[in-house]
């Protein structure tokens, strides 16, 4: 850990790399940046900017962050923080974005959630994925395109972190060839729709209340996937109110059956979380595969 001096003259050395000027630096607290990156509340007279950085291990992760937070504010139809600059600084790679204060929770903030995030994923285009690639969590996150929703849900979804996990020995090759078997059944499960612009990683650590009451979205891995797998993963950790959901429902309804679809396109993120955090999130996806493809 720095000393506050150094923290300080780190700080005020990335201001003046955003803005082309001297920024004092009057305050700087740490605050929760997720399992990845270390994060901090700096207090300026140019205002208050919260700071993401870490050793530059990746070093584009932060621009493609700020790609993709700028993506979905560009919508108009969700609040998500402005980014004021990312870069590299004394071997720390950074993110600079608007602080965001947090306010009391308005009456209406699940109603508008639900409503805006509709809106979002009413974004579309013809092909599934993203002209540029990016990062869930620290794993890389390929977005070619496909023309076909469920071939870009195994090829550059499920197989890649199936096969991560494999390589590292979080899941034996029995389960692996079980996954491979269960690819091909999910034609006749999953509805046909058209690729929506998806936040890719809306679970409750990832929306704030704003001074406004109102939603901000931060974290973002987006792409244009299935609309229905966002929602998915709202249920996963849980942290969504009912209200949510049926203004969600009232604005863009899905297709039958959307309950039972749930554990399908969480198969994604836990295969994730496995690969990032190790095999206790493995009994749901062994539940589904045994559902699917017998044992």
């Amino acid at each position: 850990m720095w000393d506050g001096l150094d923290q300080y003259q780190f700080f005020e050395s990335i201001l003046f790399e955003t803005f082309g000027k001297a920024v004092e630096v009057n305050d700087a607290r740490f605050v929760a940046g997720g399992s990845i990156n270390t994060a901090a509340r700096v207090l300026t007279p140019e205002g208050t900017f919260f700071v993401k950085f870490n050793h530059a291990e990746k070093e584009d992760m932060f621009e493609k962050e700020a790609r993709g937070l700028a993506l979905l504010r560009n919508t108009n139809a969700i609040h998500i923080p402005e980014v004021y600059g990312y870069g590299k600084n004394g071997g720390r790679a950074y993110l600079i974005q608007e602080f965001v204060e947090n306010g009391g929770q308005h009456p209406n903030f699940w109603r508008t959630f639900g409503q805006s995030l509709a809106k979002l994923h009413s974004h579309t285009q013809p092909f599934f994925g993203l002209n540029f690639d990016n990062y869930l969590g620290s794993l890389e996150q390929n977005n070619t395109f496909y023309e076909n929703g469920i071939d870009f849900f195994v090829e550059k979804r499920l197989r890649p972190q199936a096969g991560l996990a494999l390589y590292n020995n979080l899941i034996g090759a029995e389960l692996y060839n079980r996954l491979e078997r269960f690819y091909p059944l999910l034609k006749n499960l999953l509805p046909t729709e058209a690729p929506a612009l998806i936040h890719g990683d809306l679970w409750s650590g990832n929306f704030l209340i704003n001074e406004h009451g109102r939603v901000s979205l931060v974290d973002p891995a987006p792409y244009y996937g299935y609309r229905e797998a966002e929602l998915a993963f709202t249920h996963l950790f849980g942290g969504f109110d009912d209200e949510f959901y049926e203004n969600y429902q009232e604005s863009f309804p899905f297709e039958p059956h959307f309950e039972a679809r749930i554990p399908i396109y969480n198969l994604y993120p836990l295969l994730v979380h496995v690969n990032l955090f190790g095999r206790s999130y493995l009994p749901p996806i062994e539940r589904l595969i045994k559902r699917y493809v017998g044992v």
